[in-house]
């Protein structure tokens, strides 16, 4: 059954009757005729422009906010204006081609599902779940600078075992958190276990800020590190099922800025140890104040509408995007979340389920993107980035962290603004190529004699073009792109499951890559960084989808393969 709105003023209506299947629309403030016809297309954000034309004889002007549904499709939006008689009109790219007229009394017209700009507050929670980010990037910083002085007052400045075990304990935990998050999310939702996490996050700042022996600060690591792998998969998926769809890329980027904030913030805070060398148990200590922020600001975060939807809390669901977005827009999402087929009778998907044929392709997607992003080399030309600075003569260790940073965080920003612009998939492409091009002079500045006399300055400008490059694809895309793609069902498993494959492969690098170098020589290393690159760009062009402008529902419906 269709139906039609016709909008403009003070409209009210009731379903169309299944008879009135042509003829005119009635505009409810002039009371005049009108007939429209329209067609978008279901794959392009652009959309031909929808004339609505007022009939000879009853009066010029334009019949505003038209919106017809049918029963076989998702719908078809557009802009509703107020006041007057005037309007223009947006078809979403999800839908298909449709030619329609009808004639129906401005009485059976829904206020309610009129289109009107949100009055929620999505952006205050979004804010709320970066905190998370925040914590993430700060755990992961926050030792580089500390380690010296606190090997010396633990006793194990001698011990070089011992203090690797307190820089990678924290990846072992963050593997195990990534792992058990999305179990967690997916039984008891988004908030509560921002909530949770929040303990192991605290907990391991307060044991790591008071530990008077090696044992009790290895367990504060491994305790922070669990937190900031269950965050590192949690944060995504939150940001992603709730923000608006013409801005989830922003939104979704914003994740990877606020890590990269918080790792120079955990930079900045390393300051006073030179003056101070005690500041190190400060260093770790700060960690708890943003830990409790996060959960106390979550204990008054709405919950995931959609995760609401997957387990029939209907109700919850509507007073949640109520919160999230306004009232003007409960009919809206609640009727695309219908549409999607979340209400399904599907059991909970299992870890097995993401294996098998129905979801593998799409799973593989998400774990190849992040191993990609490992075996570029990110790590591995920040490791370096002291030393290649060294060389161009910035002998300030703190220099140079803060110009890798600073790139850092500038990519990000510039990701950020382009996301839902240039889409995502020719972000990634981008930086991969960036990427690749800037590990070639690095490996020509090692090697190449005639450039001898420029080789610092040529590896600074390809370490910072590197790290440019990272930040405006390879970094951020992956944790966004990842909850898009995946269904509803397996979401939070899937995203576990290739924040996964990031920790593992982050720790065997990190275990491996000194060896390699020794091995083979740091410029045959970059070389073989830059054939990944070269990789990844081939795959991505191939695999990925763009998901710019689209729903989650609507990806997935498309992305849904038949059992």
């Amino acid at each position: 059954m269709d139906v039609i709105f016709c909008g403009g003023g003070d409209v009210r209506s009731q379903e169309q009757s299944p008879s009135l299947r042509r003829g005119m629309i009635r505009c409810a403030v002039t009371g005049a005729g009108c007939v429209a016809s329209w067609s978008g297309d279901r794959r392009s954000p652009a959309v031909n422009p929808c004339s609505v034309r007022m009939p000879t004889g009853n009066g010029g002007g334009w019949c505003g906010g038209l919106r017809l549904r049918a029963a076989d499709l998702a719908g078809l939006e557009m802009a509703s204006l107020r006041g007057g008689v005037g309007g223009l009109f947006r078809a979403s790219p999800r839908y298909g081609r449709l030619q329609a007229t009808a004639a129906v009394d401005p009485e059976d017209i829904p206020l309610e599902k009129v289109q009107v700009k949100s009055s929620g507050h999505v952006l205050s929670y979004v804010g709320v779940a970066c905190l998370g980010a925040i914590l993430f990037g700060y755990h992961l910083g926050v030792v580089n600078g500390a380690l010296e002085y606190l090997a010396k007052d633990l006793g194990i400045a001698e011990n070089a075992v011992l203090q690797g075990w307190v820089v990678s304990t924290s990846l072992a935990g963050a593997t195990l958190g990534s792992f058990t998050g999305g179990s967690l999310a997916d039984k008891f939702g988004r908030t509560r276990t921002f909530i949770l996490d929040a303990v192991p996050l605290a907990l391991g700042a307060f044991l790591s800020a008071t530990a008077q022996d090696i044992r009790t600060m290895i367990i504060g690591r491994l305790l922070a590190g669990i937190g900031i792998g269950i965050s590192s998969a949690l944060v995504p998926l939150y940001i992603s099922e709730i923000s608006p769809t013409e801005i989830r890329g922003t939104l979704g980027s914003v994740n990877q800025l606020f890590i990269c904030i918080g790792i120079l913030a955990a930079l900045l805070a390393g300051l006073p140890l030179a003056g101070n060398p005690a500041w190190w148990r400060t260093m770790f200590g700060i960690a708890v104040v943003p830990s409790v922020l996060l959960a106390v600001g979550m204990a008054f975060s709405p919950e995931s509408p959609r995760w609401l939807f997957q387990q029939g809390k209907v109700i919850q669901a509507e007073s949640a995007v109520k919160r999230l977005y306004g009232k003007e827009m409960v009919t809206e999402i609640m009727y695309d979340l219908r549409a999607s087929g979340q209400s399904s009778s599907e059991p909970e998907a299992g870890w097995f389920d993401l294996f098998s044929k129905r979801y593998w392709k799409v799973v593989s997607v998400g774990a190849a993107l992040f191993l990609f992003q490992q075996l570029a080399g990110i790590n591995a030309v920040v490791y370096y980035s002291t030393s290649v600075f060294h060389s161009a003569g910035i002998a300030s260790d703190v220099a140079a962290s803060a110009l890798v940073g600073a790139a850092n965080v500038f990519g990000t920003m510039i990701a950020s603004s382009l996301m839902d612009k240039q889409g995502r998939k020719s972000l990634l492409i981008t930086s991969f190529s960036g990427m690749g091009a800037s590990m070639l002079l690095l490996a020509l500045s090692f090697t190449w004699k005639a450039l001898a006399p420029y080789s610092g300055t040529l590896a600074v400008v390809g370490t910072v073009l590197y790290v440019l490059s990272f930040a405006l694809g390879a970094g951020p895309v992956p944790a966004l792109l990842l909850p898009e793609i995946f269904a509803s069902r397996i979401r939070a498993k899937a995203v576990a499951l290739s924040l996964g494959m990031h920790w593992v492969s982050n720790f065997f690098i990190g275990l491996y890559f000194l060896s390699v170098v020794n091995k083979f020589g740091i410029n045959n290393v970059y070389l073989g960084f830059a054939s990944v690159c070269a990789l990844a760009v081939l795959y991505i062009a191939g695999n990925v989808v763009e998901t710019k402008g689209r729903s989650l529902e609507e990806i997935e419906r498309e992305l849904s393969v038949a059992e």
